[in-house]
């Protein structure tokens, strides 16, 4: 076997097959049951292996399609493609406009976040956002193992579950939506009205789009002028109030899904074990606690 080059390596952040089952998000599980429905265990195990010494040398979007270089026993590494059949952009209207005009659903993905039960907005519109069987998934290795998918392809897969972990809107741009795209569509699409969205038109984004900047060319844009000393500390008070009036459809309040969210991205506490899990226990009960707090006062339920 010939030694790996130097310097070429791609460090996995994070291999969720590793991972504790409740770190994970829904979407990754999702991705990994296609593997677990894999008949070839073997296989898989020297696909983990691959991922896991960081075989995967890189990993980039042409499009809509997934190309990946992956280190094996020679010295040149073998190219991998990997992607999904694409919705139209008529498919995508029903989709967006589904999600626009549902004010959750709206604000959680344009905060970055995947909702729940966002599949059901696919199934709503005859389409399946996630593939049901590793025969959906059109791959490729330019290895010489005919078999598919052969451990590349499968260090791949193990890889690009650490990408749906940080970046939801992957599986959006493997099915043909970019993650600006789809935002730039649904926020578009906040300014149109049900009877506009009822039906397809090709020319809808792109007028949708004249619509929204005319909305906010239209607003009024006050000259900033210098504020006295009691302004600035009556600004200061006032800092955590909203005196703005709330968007009516994307008026969505709700604790988060995952409390230690924010923490959790900035990596592994620089402390043993023992003690990081129990700052981690404490925070979980804080945030908790300040997500109720918050909600009952929005409410009204609590002073």
């Amino acid at each position: 076997m010939q030694s790996r080059p130097e310097g070429r390596g791609f460090t996995p952040i994070f291999l969720m097959m590793e991972a504790k089952i409740e770190q994970r998000q829904w979407w990754v599980d999702r991705w990994l049951e296609l593997l677990d429905s894999y008949r070839f265990k073997k296989r898989l195990e020297r696909a983990r292996n691959y991922a896991r010494e960081g075989n995967v040398l890189s990993l980039q979007f042409v499009e809509s399609k997934l190309t990946a270089l992956v280190q094996g026993t020679e010295v040149d590494p073998y190219q991998v493609t990997l992607g999904l059949d694409c919705f139209s952009d008529e498919d995508w209207h029903y989709v967006v406009a589904t999600l626009a005009q549902q004010a959750l659903y709206a604000a959680q993905l344009l905060g970055g976040a995947m909702p729940p039960s966002i599949e059901q907005v696919f199934v709503q519109n005859g389409l399946n956002l996630f593939p049901f069987t590793l025969g959906e998934v059109h791959s490729h290795c330019s290895c010489p193992d005919k078999a598919n998918p052969c451990k590349h392809i499968g260090a791949v897969y193990y890889q690009l579950a650490d990408h749906f972990q940080e970046d939801p809107f992957v599986i959006f741009r493997l099915r043909g939506r970019s993650r600006s795209e789809l935002l730039e569509q649904l926020s578009c699409y906040r300014h149109l009205s049900s009877a506009q969205l009822a039906t397809y038109d090709p020319d809808l984004w792109a007028d949708s789009m004249a619509i929204a900047i005319d909305v906010e060319e239209g607003a009024t844009i006050a000259k900033p002028q210098k504020e006295t000393k009691a302004e600035q500390q009556q600004a200061i008070k006032e800092f955590w109030q909203y005196g703005g009036e709330l968007v009516p459809e994307l008026t969505a309040i709700a604790p988060p899904d995952n409390p230690l969210q924010q923490i959790e991205r900035l990596g592994d506490l620089p402390l043993n074990y023992e003690v990081a899990r129990e700052i981690k226990q404490a925070l979980t009960q804080i945030y908790q606690a300040a997500s109720q707090a918050a909600l009952g006062q929005i409410v009204g339920t609590s002073e």
